[in-house]
């Protein structure tokens, strides 16, 4: 008997050792894969490729990428190869091959390559993630949602949040004072999305255990295996699905789902109307139909309700992190460039007199300058370092002698670009100027791409900068910002997470001037 499991082992482990072998062998010749097409690369290192190990980050995502195209282009490099573990990606620099992915031959680059698991997981169906034949059907039926005059409308509760925050500023200075600021914005942000989004009151000021504010750390927060295992859903999409791999923790899919349920069932019933979000994706959906499961939702030329459900989560990922990200770090700039914070808020004072002192659409349109300091922000700290494309057919990149394969992910290195010296000089210099007129004229038009570019650009980049404005003028015109002395310079980004975020945290002060 013990022979026999002694050699049932041994057998074992020559199985085991063949498929790591077998698996070793596959790596190297993956690994091989742009020195073999003579497209310029930097060599990989086994498993992680030319990525860092995520679960031991030195760098942000942002910092990294960065980074190795400044290697690239200092080698006179207009694309290079990489690896993310055993999938290939081609990083486009230069800005004509840009365009040409991401508007020219868009059609052939629809889709971004993300993970998603609509069966398990109906939130990663949201219309960032989705592509092809589903991305154009969404885009086509949510792009109407989103015009100036869809803007116009939701302000009003927008600016109700805005009257929230000036309150609990005034209220609350005191305390405010010596807390990273960032919490305070992602409070205003939060209201806002459940207000547009939702169509509901948060009350994130003065609700300490709001679920919302618990669910959206629990997005955010995400520890190293979490990033570890996003990678490898991307990585190997299939393999991912087959193991019921999830992109939204099942108690946040749950939770959103069932407040997405309620109050569109709620709305239909008591007929009630609002100007929100919500209330513009209601009128996409047939109250009178039903799925398969009994949820009122839609057939397949309306949206149904995880359609729904997921285009108000994606909604409140993108309005919370990013917005109040982008509050963050330009309030940051502002309290260390007092004579940059002084131009902002003499713009508002002088605007705002001209609206009777309120702040209105159209009051934040004349805010020029502000604007300028928005886009200096998200070229500093743009929400996605990157972005993706995957190809549908081969492609070959004009004017070079490169073919792009059938399912290979491009990638626009957004914040590399940003950072770009040739095209910002001194570009670790916050200088809004860069943003006049006279300046975004002689660059390239994309040059600066926070949003994304062409047909999948973000949908939502004018709430977003709406809501930022409200934001800052909130802010701005009852305080003068300036550093706490808990703030440490310079300021580092954190290596966990995807987005940009401060080690530490953002500490300032708020100053009646």
């Amino acid at each position: 008997m013990a022979l026999y499991f002694g050699s049932a082992i041994l057998d074992l482990l020559a199985v085991l050792t063949t498929l790591l072998a077998a698996v070793y062998a596959y790596m190297i010749w993956t690994f091989q894969y742009w020195k073999r097409r003579n497209v310029p690369h930097f060599d990989p290192v086994i498993p992680w490729g030319n990525m860092e190990n995520p679960m031991n980050r030195t760098l942000s995502i942002s910092e990294y990428i960065t980074l190795l195209c400044k290697k690239a282009k200092a080698k006179g490099w207009k694309y290079f190869g990489t690896y993310s573990i055993m999938q290939v990606n081609l990083v486009v620099l230069d800005l004509d091959l840009v365009k040409h992915i991401m508007t020219k031959d868009f059609q052939n680059f629809v889709d971004r390559g993300f993970y998603t698991n609509e069966k398990d997981d109906p939130l990663s169906a949201h219309l960032f993630a989705i592509g092809g034949n589903k991305w154009r059907r969404l885009r086509t039926k949510l792009s109407p949602t989103f015009t100036s005059g869809k803007m116009k409308s939701m302000f009003s509760t927008l600016a109700d949040c805005g009257a929230v925050l000036e309150t609990y500023i005034q209220k609350s200075v005191d305390n405010i004072n010596g807390n990273d600021i960032k919490e305070i914005v992602s409070k205003f942000s939060t209201d806002v999305i459940g207000s547009c989004a939702f169509g509901l009151q948060f009350n994130s000021f003065t609700d300490l255990n709001s679920p919302f504010r618990m669910h959206g750390r629990k997005i955010f927060d995400r520890s190293s295996f979490q990033d570890f295992k996003f990678v490898v859903a991307t990585v190997f999409p299939k393999i991912a699905r087959a193991l019921h791999i999830m992109a939204t923790p099942n108690d946040t899919s749950d939770f959103f789902r069932k407040v997405v349920e309620d109050t569109i069932t709620y709305r239909w019933k008591n007929n009630v109307t609002r100007n929100d979000f919500l209330q513009l994706l209601l009128e996409l959906m047939d109250k009178n139909a039903t799925t398969k499961n009994g949820i009122k939702g839609s057939d397949s030329q309306n949206l149904t309700m995880d359609e729904a459900a997921a285009q108000c989560f994606v909604f409140f990922i993108a309005g919370f992190e990013t917005s109040s990200t982008t509050m963050t770090f330009a309030l940051f700039h502002l309290a260390l460039h007092q004579d940059i914070q002084d131009k902002v808020r003499n713009e508002i004072k002088t605007v705002l007199a001209n609206h009777n002192n309120q702040i209105t659409y159209d009051s934040l349109n004349e805010l020029k300058y502000m604007k300028q300091v928005i886009d200096e922000t998200l070229r500093f700290y743009v929400p996605l370092p990157f972005v993706t494309r995957m190809a549908a057919e081969d492609y070959k990149l004009p004017g070079e002698d490169v073919v792009i394969e059938k399912g290979t992910r491009v990638m626009i290195p957004i914040q590399a670009i940003h950072m770009d010296e040739d095209i910002y000089p001194e570009p670790n210099k916050f200088d809004p100027e860069r943003f006049n007129d006279k300046n975004k004229a002689g660059r390239h038009p994309y040059a600066h791409i926070p949003f994304g570019e062409g047909p999948r650009i973000c949908i939502g980049e004018r709430f977003g900068i709406m809501q930022t404005k409200v934001g800052l003028t909130t802010i701005l015109r009852n305080f003068r910002v300036t550093l706490n002395k808990k703030m440490k310079l310079p300021l580092k980004l954190s290596t966990k997470g995807f987005f940009p975020s401060a080690e530490g945290g953002v500490w300032l002060n708020l100053e009646k001037p």
